[in-house]
């Protein structure tokens, strides 16, 4: 009953208020930035390599590497698959849509997260509940949404990942469902552990050195599948386009369509509006804000453009059906397996292993900076051990619960995150508007951008850029 009560809430949310505001809040940053995300790829390239002054804070890179472990996960592979199977190839175009659209969403979200960040101990450290404190002047608001960030990514995005990883090794002949599941929820538990009590610097260089390498490595594989399967392209770019604008289709059962699957994954996967990747944003050293706002633009089509094509590919130049009893793990481990025989199925597993490692590590690394936020200070390090442990157990029993039951709250909490979020950098945007003109103004002056909160004309208070 509780199952179907959240999916009847998620099938409204989806079906119709998260995608008027979604696209609408996309293309409305989009024409305000004048397509930022498309004309200033160069310049995100560029704000990458960019380093700390003082050689010690946190480099742009390694604030997208914790973003981009907590959007590049197990949904750039199940979620793909549960798309294409339950919605149709279809859906791979609407994801496509959303993460063209979100990425002018990232842009300003990830720069409100750099001009309203705070000093801390270790550095920087800000996001969503900042600048809805600061900008929106609501401090009960701020803290709805760090309480809802904490459930969504501690609780619900965390248990996901743990239940995606372990059906992973359901292929296998020693997979015991009642008791594999348990065992390797475990062992996951313990390794995110030992990250979590090392403190955000230890994430850090654990998402910074396996990011790039799985995303490599998974793109490469994806390649290799397209290139063995290369005369079934039109065919799939055929059915793609005819599945995506079917509306016959789409309105007669939208609620299973490949518009709202690819919303809801597409959302689920590069997670522009939500609010999550602003915490990581802030913590970046950089002389400009909109530089890392930039950064996050990369970090979305990373995500979508590269990882999810790559599985969506995988599996929809393979000749295998996608079907309702396929979705999830099953549908790639058996398009792998018509690709690459026994090579593929050990392949996913290896990936689904790192996907839901380092997406665990960048979703504990958001719930670290709203606890934070919530208590009003960085908290002693036995409190902090006491709730890393219980984000280690989170993972343990993650492991053995229904999928079902497990998207579909993790899909509600997800959007509440984005309901409260996006109309507060709708609201704030100008501030962000005014960064990127006075970004680019120093662009075209040969200059490098350096950014000061007057230049801007900001009414409040802020930390850093005075």
């Amino acid at each position: 009953m509780f199952d179907k009560i959240i999916a009847a809430v998620n099938d409204a949310l989806y079906g119709y208020i998260l995608i008027i505001i979604l696209v609408a809040g996309g293309l409305y940053f989009t024409v305000r930035t004048k397509g930022a995300q498309f004309r200033l790829l160069g310049a995100q390239l560029h704000a990458v390599t960019e380093k700390p002054k003082d050689g010690k804070g946190v480099s742009s890179f390694q604030a997208l590497m914790v973003s981009t472990a907590s959007r590049v996960g197990t949904g750039n592979i199940i979620g793909v698959s549960t798309a294409l199977c339950l919605g149709g190839f279809g859906a791979m175009f609407w994801m496509w849509v959303i993460a063209a659209i979100g990425g002018a969403t990232a842009l300003i979200e990830s720069t409100l997260a750099q001009i309203y960040k705070r000093r801390g101990p270790d550095g920087a450290y800000g996001g969503p509940a900042y600048y809805i404190e600061k900008g929106i002047g609501s401090k009960p608001l701020a803290i709805l949404f760090s309480v809802v960030l904490i459930i969504t990514y501690g609780i619900g995005f965390n248990m996901l990942a743990s239940y995606n990883l372990q059906s992973t090794f359901s292929a296998y002949s020693f997979y015991n469902a009642q008791q594999t599941p348990w065992i390797i929820g475990a062992v996951l538990a313990v390794l995110v552990g030992y990250c979590l009590l090392g403190g955000g610097k230890r994430m850090m260089k654990a998402t910074g050195i396996l990011v790039p390498i799985m995303g490599i490595a998974y793109i490469l594989i994806a390649v290799v599948i397209v290139c063995i399967n290369i005369k079934s392209i039109p065919t799939v770019f055929a059915e793609i386009f005819t599945n995506a604008f079917d509306f016959k289709a789409i309105f007669g059962g939208f609620s299973g369509s490949c518009v709202m699957y690819g919303i809801k994954r597409g959302l689920y996967s590069n997670e522009a509006g939500v609010g999550s990747a602003p915490n990581a944003s802030a913590s970046a050293d950089v002389q400009h804000p909109i530089k890392q706002g930039l950064v996050q633009v990369l970090s979305v089509f990373i995500d979508t453009i590269l990882v999810c094509s790559a599985t969506g590919f995988m599996c929809m130049t393979s000749g295998v059906e996608a079907t309702a009893e396929l979705s999830g793990a099953p549908y790639v481990q058996a398009a792998l397996s018509a690709s690459l025989g026994t090579f593929g199925p050990i392949f996913i597993t290896v990936a689904m292993v790192l996907f839901a490692f380092t997406t665990l590590l960048g979703n504990l690394y958001y719930v670290d900076q709203c606890v934070f936020y919530i208590l009003g200070k960085v908290p002693s390090k036995k409190v902090q051990h006491a709730y890393h442990i219980a984000a280690a157990l989170i993972v343990l029993l993650g492991a053995g619960l229904s999928a079902d039951l497990l998207w579909n709250i993790s899909d509600l909490t997800m959007g509440v995150m984005t309901l409260i979020n996006l109309p507060v950098i709708v609201i704030l945007g100008k501030y962000a508007f005014r960064a990127l003109k006075d970004y680019e103004k120093q662009r075209k002056a040969g200059e490098d951008p350096v950014f000061h909160a007057a230049d801007i004309d900001l009414p409040h208070e802020v930390d850093y850029w005075q």
